[in-house]
């Protein structure tokens, strides 16, 4: 959400006008209504008062430019997601056990990394066939 949208939104959400904020915050009615129209740039002083007079908190965080690559997909989540019958068995899960697919995928991908540890190599297809056997077996029971 872009800032103008935000403060907008906070101060309707407190159900007050831009003159009673204004006030609060010590700036002028205009100032305030440009803001919440994307238009002015604000002192961090002003946006920080503006804020308060919300009553929220002014944070900053610098981050870099370019946000790091995302993690290369572990060898248990290329398996799972090139396996039909993982994806079968996902959404029998998911629907038996009230949650979405991607979360049980996550508690597979974890099982296959954590099981990689004792096995001596990458779990390979026949290891996550005999974890969705044990799965759908214990389901049965």
């Amino acid at each position: 959400m872009d800032l103008s949208a935000e403060l907008r939104a906070r101060r309707k959400a407190a159900n007050r006008t831009i003159a009673s904020v204004a006030v609060d915050a010590g700036l002028s009615v205009p100032y305030i209504a440009n803001l919440e129209n994307g238009r002015g740039n604000p002192t961090l002083s002003a946006l920080d008062r503006l804020v308060t007079a919300l009553g929220a908190q002014l944070q900053l965080t610098i981050v870099d430019e370019t946000p790091p690559d995302p993690p290369e997909p572990s060898g248990a989540a290329a398996l799972l997601s090139a396996s039909p019958r993982a994806r079968q068995v996902i959404a029998e899960l998911a629907t038996a056990q009230a949650q979405t697919k991607r979360s049980i995928e996550r508690h597979l991908t974890t099982t296959l990394d954590a099981l990689s540890e004792l096995l001596p190599g990458e779990p390979t297809t026949a290891d996550l066939d005999r974890l969705l056997d044990l799965l759908l077996l214990a389901r049965k029971t």
